[in-house]
């Protein structure tokens, strides 16, 4: 096997590369939320658990309330991909077409809210809210790339991805090409995240993320305006 294309994968065309652009916005999402909302992840659902963990330990710093309803947000988000996935799943370019649009009026949401109150210092209530929405946004995300089915690109997580990194390291192969995007994405997005947020703020971020899922929206509507058998 060879260096795998991104943009012309014989079983899933473009899908990769725009998959990396959403492992890239989940990085920067997950730095607007740990940055300006709290500690609290909205697309690493693991995180959050242990978060809820420490939580209840009594520890300082970690919401209860917050990451209960970052977690409740993401389910409810996943469930929503799923009625997508029911009725769009037959046509991957259109499935993911409609998530984006979905997704970008969440995470618009979260710009508007940003605007009106400075996250960092505009209470536990405007953070949890923004928290619930960007979840969701994040658990449509996840359940539709789950249903594209590109192996190894979630979209939220990289654990499984490491752990197939470094278990097959013997191998390099497409696989462990496109599992390094992978981690590379998110760091990447992790980091221009942070960046946003400390040297201008949070609605920088939001405003980063909307350009990227509008680039990711354009790009898949043109797709689902041909017919290629990668499509299904």
């Amino acid at each position: 096997m060879g260096r795998p294309s991104f943009l012309a994968d014989p079983r899933h065309g473009p899908l990769p590369a725009l998959l990396l652009v959403l492992t890239f916005v989940s990085g920067v999402v997950d730095a607007i939320s740990i940055l300006s909302v709290g500690r609290v992840f909205v697309a690493n659902m693991t995180g959050n658990v242990v978060f809820i963990g420490f939580a209840l330990a009594g520890v300082e710093g970690f919401s209860l309330s917050a990451s209960l309803i970052a977690v409740a947000g993401f389910i409810v988000g996943a469930l929503s991909g799923g009625r997508l996935i029911d009725r769009f799943g037959q046509s991957r370019p259109v499935l993911l077409r409609n998530c984006v649009a979905v997704e970008s009026v969440l995470l618009g949401g979260c710009l508007v809210i940003s605007l009106v109150v400075h996250l960092r210092q505009g209470g536990p209530v405007a953070s949890t809210v923004v928290a619930g929405i960007a979840a969701a946004a994040m658990g449509l995300q996840t359940a539709t790339a789950r249903r594209i089915g590109v192996p190894d690109m979630t979209t939220s997580v990289v654990t499984m991805t490491l752990t197939g990194f470094a278990a097959d390291h013997r191998n390099a192969t497409e696989a462990a090409i496109r599992r390094g995007a992978v981690v590379v994405s998110m760091l990447l997005g992790a980091l221009v995240g942070a960046v946003l947020v400390l040297r201008i703020g949070s609605h920088a971020g939001f405003i980063a993320v909307l350009v990227l899922l509008v680039i990711v929206g354009t790009f898949s509507t043109h797709l689902a305006r041909r017919t290629a058998p990668w499509h299904s």
